[in-house]
């Protein structure tokens, strides 16, 4: 046997050259399968030619059975064969008919030009390719035309013509084949590319979300519907809605919908609308036991997916035995000197939240932010100045080159008195626990914050670690916890369960929704391609959505190139971008209150002097933290804390 028949035994066949037909099939039963309208019109108009082909070859042979030309025993196999496809092709073609209503699915908005410029040059270069090599290699074939012939055969996958000793070689079938499939498959990717960067949330959908958050507050995931590379739709009514995001075609849901409860099942159905619409497989990540429930009543199949770690303030204390180890952390970092700050994005000036969005991105392990249903995306914009950044700074005595930041952590709103963690990040040469002493000192300043609960990160299969890891697990769990352990090495499972059990916070359950058990896999695969934990190659990858100009977003700009403060440049800036329409009243009130020579934002109280530079004697007033209150009778000690030190 030959290298090729080795070859074609256990791998594929590579003397039929129908590998591009074999994509193309499997392309046109996933449209098939997805209820795709233009898959239906491709299947009619294939098996209507084929069809059309059978027929008249079925035809001549009759006619040549009723005028006596009859060949024998092969020519009535060969008759028989081509009535049976007739009758197979006639069957398929009938029941795609009867059943047209069945494909209604619509095609999302792409690039169709761009697709289809692709594919013309693909099969252009295909056809260049083949037409080298058959040259070099002709076998019996007439030039031109008969090798063009055999190349146009392999390439719709025809195995018949050119195999009676007058083919090229093997190999160079199966060389056109190849490059028929990668033709094939470019042309739908650019054409699935396109779609992906035309959805996107746009301001004037930001608006309408951000109007359902405040009746959202139960949800503390609710605030990252704003992501801007999400889509919405909206409730028939308009008061609730639900953000998603396409994905290998599914449909990924992300969280409970926004809106009132009683208002979700509308929102519900104009989702599962849409993806009849459009044939996509519908999925929910991260949906609490309330959004699992409304979602289980549509239909759709619930499993736990992980827990969400929530802490109070109120009850939260780093004493304890089980505490030791962040309580350790703390203290030690204290003695070092480092030293925490809390602070609304809006108070953050710009050249500092600038300086903090480019250690955000030097920091960060991942070439791409990650993140989908608990990830925000985006840092520094104005329309998220009720955000909180908590910072670490190292000691005084500690100068580094790239400044005095040690690590920080950015939280969005949850309802009106919480907060859900965004963002993460730390210095390089940052000591252990830092991450801890940020936490802790959100928890210790966050009553006059009016902050009582605290989002921390999501553990994915929680229950899993704890479970398989007690005394007396059964076999099944012990061999879940060790495959997710071998599965840690590469994904962050398990430090995500271990960075979070630490504080021993209240866990609240997450679900997975989905339609059918079959499409577990690819639910899956979806969701690690959105949350960043599967990495497309990059000709595969969504560039970054460009809007126009009249849509951009608005930015919070450096200090370095925003106008002055009040100058008129500053304002017809701000009235051209049109943000919200709360945010141009507050611009506007702003505008009125600056010519009437008034301070728009008058701090309510105005200290004197620094921490660390207080003398006994002296009567100052001060600005920090209370961090102890000793009370004596007649004389009240206080220990206050600021950003130089404490007093």
């Amino acid at each position: 046997a030959t290298l090729t028949d080795i070859f074609s035994t256990f791998v594929f066949t590579v003397d039929t050259g129908g590998i591009g037909a074999a994509v193309f099939f499997v392309i046109l039963g996933v449209a098939l399968m997805r209820q795709k309208r233009v898959g239906w019109w491709v299947a009619m108009v294939y098996l209507g030619f084929n069809l059309l082909g059978s027929l008249l070859i079925t035809v001549t042979l009759v006619s040549a059975v009723v005028n006596g030309q009859w060949w024998g025993i092969g020519d009535q196999a060969y008759l028989a064969r081509f009535a049976l496809n007739l009758g197979l092709l006639s069957g398929l073609v009938a029941l795609l008919v009867a059943y047209r209503g069945e494909f209604a699915a619509r095609r999302t908005r792409g690039n169709v030009r761009k697709a289809i410029l692709t594919l013309v040059a693909g099969l252009i270069i295909t056809v260049g390719i083949s037409m080298l090599l058959v040259s070099v290699f002709p076998g019996e074939l007439e030039r031109p035309r008969g090798r063009f012939i055999w190349i146009f055969h392999r390439i719709i996958g025809d195995r018949t013509y050119g195999q009676l000793g007058a083919a090229p070689p093997n190999w160079i079938g199966a060389v056109v084949g190849l490059l028929t499939a990668a033709t094939l498959l470019s042309a739908l990717f650019v054409l699935m590319r396109a779609q992906r960067q035309a959805a996107y949330l746009s301001p004037e959908e930001e608006g309408r979300v951000r109007a359902l958050l405040p009746s959202s507050t139960e949800d503390s995931l609710a605030y990252f519907g704003t992501r801007r590379d999400k889509s919405v739709v909206f409730a028939g009514d308009g008061s609730a809605a639900i953000t998603y995001r396409v994905e290998l075609g599914v449909c990924l849901a992300s969280s409970d919908p926004l809106g009132p409860k009683d208002h979700w099942p509308g929102a519900i159905k104009a989702w599962q609308g849409l993806i009849r619409q459009y044939g996509w497989t519908p999925a929910v990540i991260g949906a609490s036991e309330a959004g699992a429930t409304a979602y289980a009543a549509s239909g759709l199949r619930v499993i736990r997916l992980g827990d969400e770690a929530i802490l109070e303030p109120a009850t939260f204390r780093l004493d304890g035995r089980d505490m030791r180890p962040v309580r350790q952390a703390v203290q030690r970092l204290e003695r070092i000197g480092y030293q925490t700050t809390i602070r609304r994005h809006s108070d953050i000036p710009g050249d500092e939240m600038a300086g903090l969005i480019r250690r955000a991105d030097d920091w960060r392990d991942t070439e791409t932010e990650r993140g989908f249903s608990m990830a925000l995306g985006r840092l520094g914009d104005a329309s998220d100045g009720d955000c909180l950044m908590v910072e670490a700074r190292f000691p005084v005595d500690r100068p580094m080159p790239g400044g005095p930041l040690a690590g920080f952590l950015s939280f969005v709103p949850w309802g009106t008195d919480g907060c859900s963690l965004d963002v993460m990040r730390r210095h390089p040469a940052a000591d252990n626990g830092i991450t801890e002493l940020m936490v802790c000192a959100l928890l210790a300043g966050a009553h006059p914050l009016g902050i009582r609960r605290v989002s921390l990160n999501f553990a994915v299969f929680r229950s899993a670690f704890e479970e398989g890891a007690r005394i007396g697990a059964g076999p099944v769990q012990r061999l879940w916890r060790r495959l997710l352990l071998v599965a840690s090495r590469w994904w962050q499972i398990e430090s995500l369960y271990r960075s979070n059990v630490k504080y021993r916070p209240f866990w609240s359950p997450r679900f997975l929704c989905f339609a059918d058990t079959g499409d577990i896999a690819l639910v899956g695969a979806a969701s690690g391609v959105a949350e960043g934990f599967i990495d497309l190659p990059g000709f595969l990858r969504a560039r970054p959505v460009e809007l126009p100009a009249a849509q951009q977003p608005w930015m919070l700009a450096p200090a370095a190139t925003a106008a002055p403060a009040g100058s008129p440049e500053a304002d017809r800036e701000a009235e051209s971008i049109r943000p919200a329409e709360q945010t141009r009243l507050r611009m506007k009130m702003r505008k009125a209150l600056l010519t009437q020579g008034t301070d728009p934002y008058p701090p309510d109280f105005t200290p004197t002097h620094r921490c660390a530079d207080l003398e006994l004697g002296q009567q100052v007033r001060v600005a920090g933290r209370v961090l102890a209150v000793r009370d004596h009778g007649g004389v009240i000690f206080v220990k206050i804390r600021d950003w130089s030190g404490d007093a």
